[in-house]
């Protein structure tokens, strides 16, 4: 796992306390994207009873609270999947 995904991942644990997490890394996919600045580009799956209550625009918010200054240094694109426990689909 690479230092910024376990960093993104950390930040995510620390603030919401997510009963899972897949973050998907896509930056190779957008090599030379020259507005990145180095950042990457990621799909994040996320499940937390904190997102109870709270409407998809809500729950966004709450994530790029997570990662703070992250959103400026390391994540160029964050694509969001918030879910609680009662909504997630889980695979059967």
């Amino acid at each position: 796992m690479s230092d910024r995904i376990q960093l993104i991942k950390s930040r995510l644990q620390e603030s919401l306390q997510p009963i899972h997490v897949e973050l998907v890394d896509a930056s190779a996919a957008h090599a030379g994207h020259a507005q990145a600045g180095g950042a990457g580009h990621f799909f994040l799956t996320i499940v937390a009873d904190a997102f109870s209550g709270k409407n998809p625009v809500q729950r966004h918010q709450m994530v790029y609270q997570a990662l703070g200054d992250l959103m400026h240094s390391e994540i160029h694109a964050l694509s969001i999947q918030a879910y609680t426990s009662d909504e997630y689909p889980t695979k059967g």
